[in-house]
């Protein structure tokens, strides 16, 4: 891949096709991309570049994290030992969960 040293970034490029990956695909990648910073040698601007993927990697993988924490949460024991569940929305959750 060639990198145009000119070409600015800007944070809806970094954020291109990241709401589209499951959780394994994103993660995956947010691990590449930090072994890629931390060896070095990148330019200034695809440092930056890749940074800015990173952080979108990241806020997608938190996100699809807390969304299947809802999902678990959802299954609530019931008296007698059975499961209940409830219909749970991010917004619905408490702020320090």
């Amino acid at each position: 891949m060639t990198t145009n040293e000119a070409e600015p970034t800007t944070p809806a490029a970094a954020d291109a096709g990241v709401a589209d990956l499951a959780f394994d695909a994103a993660f995956a990648e947010l691990k590449a991309a930090i072994e890629e910073l931390e060896a070095g040698g990148l330019s200034l601007e695809e440092t930056i570049r890749r940074t800015e993927r990173a952080v979108a990697l990241q806020r997608h993988c938190e996100k699809l994290l807390g969304e299947a924490e809802l999902r678990v949460r959802q299954l609530v024991a019931r008296p007698g030992g059975g499961l209940e569940t409830r219909d749970l929305r991010s917004e619905d959750a408490p702020a320090d969960a």
